[in-house]
């Protein structure tokens, strides 16, 4: 073995490792613009599907929230004989209604277990109206205004 050989003496070895790292440049950009734009095109079939899924659950919490607004309006109808009118509105299931029709025997505590009504999951107040003695509630939805074809109403 002579001395003369390349990877025999550790000079020449560390400059042959040297040369090695210094040729390898990396990813092209090519190769990292297909990489971006595989990124992008999942991302965007993603975001889809869960923005999908976020409306969705939107859409049911308002409904089971009416619902139970609902059930609450109907132990109110149970114990008093009558609805919340209009004006008293959903709050009368909080606080005994002090105008408009007072019920006698309005339950101590309320008809929900809170102190303030929840707001619809765009943090809007839900609607109640007192339609000849029939309760209507509804969430005005995404856009915000009623008489739309994106209100919600209870199941």
């Amino acid at each position: 073995m002579s001395s003369s050989n390349r990877s025999d003496n550790p000079a020449n070895l560390k400059e042959l490792l040297r040369q090695q790292a210094s040729s390898q440049q990396g990813f092209t950009l090519l190769e990292v613009m297909v990489v971006i734009i595989i990124i992008g095109l999942l991302a965007g079939i993603v975001g889809v599907a869960v923005i999908g899924r976020v409306e969705t659950a939107r859409i049911e919490t308002a409904q089971t929230q009416m619902a139970n607004f609902k059930s609450a309006l109907d132990l109110y109808r149970l114990d008093n004989g009558f609805y919340p009118d209009t004006e008293q509105g959903l709050m009368s299931l909080i606080v005994p209604p002090t105008t408009g029709r007072i019920p006698m025997r309005w339950k101590p505590g309320g008809y929900l277990n809170t102190n303030m009504l929840p707001r619809d999951p765009w943090e809007m107040d839900y609607l109640y109206v007192n339609q000849g003695g029939m309760p209507i509630i509804l969430s005005v939805g995404p856009d915000g205004l009623p008489n739309t074809e994106d209100d919600i109403y209870p199941k």
